[in-house]
């Protein structure tokens, strides 16, 4: 998306490349918290701290309850935390599902876990999924499904249709769903 969005002289929609600059207010904080010695190695899964937000988030917003010290792992971004989810549940030989265009790290870490992306083309203009299609792209080598809403980069946002659609197709299977929704909050009335 970067290399398309340079060689035509296009607005890069694909990635997040903030044009601004860093609120003071946060980087007092970084500040803050070196001075007061937060600069050593964390636990492997993450400050519990923060795991524990995370954990709270979670209950407040959707309503899931999950163990801060079982259920969450904190990763250095969302790109690191979808290649270590894909490396968790996918075998060479595998293939993994994905909804074209998509986020442009998902191909890479399913083809470094030895597996095979099948890229389903969503409907333009809207780009909307034709389930079916990805019903057909099915096999038994099918072993993950990756889903993004708001879709990045076409901001694309499944509707009540599309994840009863979503549910009813994994209902039954032994697929890995992974929902990335980084853009959780993006999501706009109309």
């Amino acid at each position: 998306m970067s290399q398309l969005a340079a060689e035509h002289g296009a607005v890069n929609l694909g990635q997040g490349f903030p044009d601004f600059e860093v609120p003071v207010f946060l980087t007092e904080a970084l500040a803050r918290a070196v001075r007061e010695g937060y600069n050593q190695y964390a636990p492997m899964t993450g400050a519990v701290c923060l795991r524990e937000a995370i954990a709270e988030k979670l209950a407040a917003i959707y309503q899931a309850h999950v163990s801060p010290d079982t259920d969450v792992t904190v990763t250095s971004g969302a790109t690191e935390a979808i290649f270590c989810a894909v490396h968790a549940v996918v075998r060479a030989g595998d293939e993994v599902i994905v909804l074209d265009p998509c986020y442009d790290s998902y191909e890479p870490a399913i083809e470094l876990a030895g597996a095979r992306a099948v890229h389903v083309p969503l409907v333009e203009p809207d780009f909307h999924v034709d389930w079916q299609r990805v019903r057909g792209a099915v096999t038994p080598r099918t072993r993950l499904l990756i889903v993004n809403s708001p879709n990045n980069p076409t901001g694309a946002v499944f509707s009540p249709a599309d994840l009863a659609a979503l549910a009813e197709l994994l209902r039954d299977t032994d697929i890995v769903l992974l929902s990335d929704e980084v853009y959780e909050h993006i999501v706009f009335d109309g």
